[in-house]
């Protein structure tokens, strides 16, 4: 007899498949300044300390100067998506400015410096990562006058290939190419100069008249040259027909400082000026300065500068030689003012 046997087996497991959506966040590029933040003079004259311009304390530049930024730049979907870092200037922070210059892209450097401050919301950044940071060197140059004039706000811009753009939170605000000039209130003359005498002028104020709102420190400078009769007179004083720069002295006073500080050779206080018909070779009209801090913390605020709107106080010596006759009224003393 044979026996049949039939088993059923009941399964245990089942299963079945569902889509699955994954969005990425289209990041939005992150920009952070780091150090060497600094501000360079033009390519044609140097100022009070070569090519750096730590002398400048208001925000003001001029044609040639530039402003140079380390910044890092990050985009969390990948780096290759960074399309543009760029400085902007504008009448209003953050994006959206005008494009000035491209930043370029620097490297050797594998860390996240601590003075880029990296952080998104409440994290702070302590690990770089080649994939989605990279370095930047930003060079803005002011341009001439006819296409930067007047106040703007510039800071570095990065943009992606999505059109998302961030830029660092440090705007900066700046006053491009202000007019600078000078003010001259008063005459010099010397009427029936006894020779063999010596007099004085009337005081004269010399001022600071840069653009309203500028904020341009000047630093003031004289220079001068010999003067001459301009008639068929005969003139001689003494020797020949030319009365000689070097007869003239000046005192000047600027708030708590004098040229009595920095004469050694004259009583009361007056110094001889230079000769010459530029800024190149004239002299500070107050050049030295008993209040000034070491070398190395030198502040050109001081009694030689002029903010915009103040004056410093000239009065002029005239030592006429003996003989002397003639009138002697073709000649020059210039005033300069340097920006600072």
């Amino acid at each position: 007899m044979t026996l049949l046997a039939l088993s059923v087996v009941a399964a245990t497991d089942v299963g079945t498949g569902i889509g699955v959506t994954i969005g990425t966040e289209k990041f939005a590029p992150l920009v952070w300044m780091c150090d060497q933040r600094a501000l360079a003079d033009d390519n044609i004259e140097d100022g009070a300390n070569g090519p750096s311009l730590i002398e400048r304390k208001n925000n003001y530049a001029f044609e040639g100067e530039s402003i140079n930024w380390t910044v890092l730049v990050m985009d969390k979907n990948k780096i290759e998506e960074i399309s543009d870092v760029v400085g902007t200037i504008g009448p209003t922070q953050g994006a959206g400015n005008d494009v000035e210059v491209e930043c370029k892209e620097i490297s050797g450097i594998t860390s996240i410096l601590p003075a880029c401050n990296a952080k998104i919301l409440e994290e702070d950044l302590t690990t770089f990562n080649p994939a989605t940071m990279a370095y930047y060197r930003c060079q803005f140059t002011v341009e001439t006058p006819a296409s930067m004039h007047g106040e703007y706000f510039i800071t570095v811009e990065a943009m992606d290939n999505t059109g998302l753009s961030g830029t660092m939170v440090e705007n900066e605000f700046w006053f491009l190419n202000p007019t600078i000039a000078l003010s001259v209130d008063g005459d010099l003359s010397f009427e029936d100069v006894r020779p063999g005498t010596t007099a004085y002028s009337n005081t004269l104020l010399v001022g600071n008249d840069a653009e309203a709102g500028s904020g341009v420190i000047l630093s003031m400078y004289i220079s001068g040259t010999d003067f001459y009769d301009p008639s068929s007179s005969g003139a001689a004083c003494p020797n020949t027909n030319q009365l000689a720069l070097d007869n003239f002295k000046y005192f000047a006073t600027n708030g708590a400082y004098s040229t009595a500080t920095a004469n050694t050779t004259d009583a009361e206080g007056y110094l001889g000026i230079a000769y010459g018909n530029t800024i190149a070779n004239s002299q500070e009209i107050i050049d030295a300065d008993p209040y000034a801090l070491g070398a190395s913390e030198f502040d050109w605020n001081t009694g030689n500068a002029l903010s915009p709107g103040s004056e410093m106080a000239l009065t002029f010596k005239l030592n006429m030689p003996e003989p002397c006759v003639g009138d002697f009224s073709e000649g020059q003393i210039f005033f300069w003012g340097e920006a600072i």
